[in-house]
């Protein structure tokens, strides 16, 4: 496995995506707009039972 793959797939290849998605996730609630599904999955919580969350 090269050392690119190794990153990306490894621990800090999840660390930087989960922080990214955070990123999306933030920005579109304080835009007022529904975040991409992509991005909650990342962070763990579920795209259809995101509508239900009283923010």
């Amino acid at each position: 496995m090269s050392f690119r793959k190794s990153i990306r797939d490894g621990f800090l290849g999840r660390a930087f995506a989960v922080i990214g998605a955070a990123n999306a996730v933030s920005a579109t609630i304080e835009a007022g707009r529904r975040p991409k599904a992509r991005d909650l999955r990342e962070l763990g919580i579920d795209p259809s039972m995101f509508g239900r969350i009283n923010h």
